[in-house]
């Protein structure tokens, strides 16, 4: 916990106090419940709805330490400066609005023991404009509840302690929320940076010396473009927990600078598109049981000298972890980097390094329902530093769930994945192949077949159960077609949903047998890539094809194909370098989203098929 708790509940129980009308003590005093309407006459003390006043400003000037005032909805346009000890209670944050045009100061100014909760503070759009102020006149203040929209920071937070929770940062410019030499908790709280600025934080942290330890915990942060979710700048030693950060076009997680202590623990960084690095540091920080996930050009975490990094896991970035030219090999252990075009970077991993699937349990971030918790026999189950220990007292699990900062949860048994890139082709046999799968308690596979396609699974239809990754099929007799579909079983005989259909039918008269399947195109592989990746397609019958790659602006960046193609699967590279084989070559591609399109005509120029995919070059 922050080192200012015991001063700040002490606070908080003298605000309680006073609230209480405590009398037979050292003093008595009597709180006013004041009242702020639209509709009220305005008459002084507003202690009535009927008499409530018609500015927010207004009633707080007649207020004293202890009082409360009730704000109705409505636009109240003022600037609202509150006394120590007031809480000022609006009636939502989406009905009840303080809106300040000015620029240059805070739209409300918090003072010593408020609490500031149900507002909508809506800013002009533009620089220089803040919603909430909290100066070294804001000790041990509450701020709930509450809506900030626009401007350029959210609360600004000097020299003093406030809570700050539940609340929503709306379409920040700069910062969200800004701590400057402060020892608050900071938690629960939503923030959006505006899309359209440049680099701009969700939470900054800065402070003048190492001893404040402000508690930033369980927050949502989306940033967009190239900002950072959380920055620690210089000085001060925050704990930065549980939080989500979500990078959109490039941009950071968290970042901590040189000065005092940084724990950044059970963090979950998600990249959508194309971030840039997940956790980033200078010297002096724990990393420990936090998830990084995603389409990162850069890496996924940057350890330095003196640097705890223990418990992670790093999924599909360009480098997963990274040590800066240091081998303190005792603080680079327990970690999975998976998936990742370099795995471990600048330093030799030992045992305790995996390099093996999470088996988590929805971990495709373009659904809603995404839950990164780990599936019953994924390999990272109790597989952390045996020094640090789940909630359940075990030994710790690795990923965001895992340690003392996590969550005890019953574990899930999901069967595996179903395969994928199932494909067929015919010569003497029947080839089948696919890709392999990699859960950690994966068993074997089930082949099925029929002789009508779009078939439902059942056991008079399995061909064979297989490990390999290939089967061949005798040609039959007496049948024109055969289509097929797969399915992985794990060792607790849970079975997937199936593949892909593809099928083989005769298609003349000399009885050949042919692959035939639906018009598919497929993702590349691998994505994110460099230098160059593999686009997979299948065409149902002949036609005109057309495949092309767009940045995403929609320029065209090269034509793949453009030619007319017999039915069956097709590969074409795509390179980021010169490529002869390719119209257009590329030259200087750079790093980020591309877009590639398939287009099909018959033979009659009518449009038959057509499909967009997306893919991620990293330099």
């Amino acid at each position: 916990m922050p080192g200012n708790c015991t001063s700040k509940f002490s606070s908080l129980i003298l605000f309680l106090i006073f609230n209480l009308s405590i009398t037979g003590g050292f003093f008595t005093t009597e709180a006013t419940i004041r009242y702020v309407s639209k509709t009220g006459n305005s008459t002084p003390p507003y202690t009535t709805w009927e008499t409530a006043a018609d500015s927010i400003q207004k009633c707080i000037n007649i207020s004293v330490f202890g009082d409360t005032i009730y704000v109705a909805n409505g636009v109240y346009q003022e600037q609202v400066v509150m006394i120590p000890g007031l809480s000022l209670i609006g009636a939502g944050m989406d009905s009840c609005v303080i809106y300040l045009s000015a620029t240059g100061i805070p739209a409300v100014q918090i003072r010593d023991t408020c609490i500031l909760k149900g507002f909508k503070i809506l800013l002009s759009n533009t620089l220089n404009t803040w919603g909430i102020q909290a100066d070294q006149n804001g000790y041990s203040s509450i701020v709930t509840l509450n809506k900030v929209v626009n401007g350029s920071l959210g609360i600004n937070i000097r020299y003093s302690n406030p809570t700050v929770y539940n609340n929503i940062f709306e379409n920040v410019k700069s910062r969200g929320i800004s701590l400057f030499t402060s020892n608050s908790v900071i938690r629960k709280n939503y923030l959006y940076t505006d899309p359209n600025q440049v680099s701009p934080k969700g939470i900054y942290i800065e402070a003048l010396g190492f001893n404040y330890f402000p508690l930033i915990d369980s927050n949502y942060v989306e940033v967009t473009p190239g900002g950072i979710g959380i920055q620690k700048n210089i000085d001060s030693s925050p704990t930065i927990k549980n939080n989500i950060i979500k990078l959109k076009d490039g941009g950071r997680g968290i970042f901590s600078n040189v000065g005092g202590t940084t724990k950044i623990y059970n963090n979950l960084i998600i990249s959508e598109q194309s971030g840039y690095q997940g956790i980033d540091k200078v010297s002096y920080i724990e990393v420990i049981n936090n998830h990084i996930k995603g389409h990162l050009s850069s890496y996924g975490i940057l350890a330095g000298p003196n640097d705890i990094v223990k418990n992670n896991i790093v999924t599909d970035a360009n480098f997963g972890i990274e040590s800066s030219g240091i081998q303190n090999l005792p603080y680079l252990q327990y970690n999975n980097s998976w998936n990742n075009e370099n795995n471990y970077v600048g330093f030799t991993p030992d045992t305790t390094n995996l390099t093996v699937n999470p088996m988590i349990v929805n971990d495709d971030t373009t659904q809603e329902d995404i839950d990164f918790h780990l599936q019953k026999y994924s390999p990272l189950i109790d597989a952390g530093d045996p020094s640090i220990f789940d909630k359940d007292s075990t030994r710790s699990d690795i990923g965001f769930y895992g340690g003392p900062y996590g969550e005890s949860y019953i574990y899930v048994d999901l069967p595996p994945r179903p395969p994928v890139n199932l494909t067929v082709n015919v010569d003497s046999l029947i080839t089948l192949k696919w890709n392999r799968n990699t859960e950690s308690d994966f068993s074997y596979y089930n082949l099925y077949r029929d002789t009508t396609n779009n078939f439902t699974l059942d056991s008079t239809k399995l061909v064979a159960s297989i490990t390999d990754t290939f089967f061949l099929h005798l040609i039959p007799t007496g049948v024109e077609s055969l289509y097929f579909k797969l399915t992985a079983v794990d060792n607790q005989s849970n079975e997937s949903s199936p593949s892909e259909e593809v099928g083989v039918l005769i298609t003349s008269v000399k009885d050949e047998w042919k692959p035939v399947n639906n018009y598919i195109l497929y993702q590349n592989y691998p994505n994110p890539f460099n230098p160059s990746t593999e686009i997979g397609y299948k065409l149902k019958e002949r036609g005109y094809v057309k495949l092309y790659v767009y940045d995403v602006k929609g320029e065209l960046i090269s034509v793949l194909v453009n030619q007319t193609q017999e039915a069956g699967y097709y590969e074409v590279e795509f390179s980021a370098t010169n490529n002869q084989k390719q119209e257009s070559t590329i030259q200087n591609l750079a790093s980020g989203v591309y877009i590639y399109q398939i287009m099909v005509s018959s033979e009659n120029n009518i449009p038959v098929f057509s499909d967009i995919k997306k893919m991620m070059f990293i330099k």
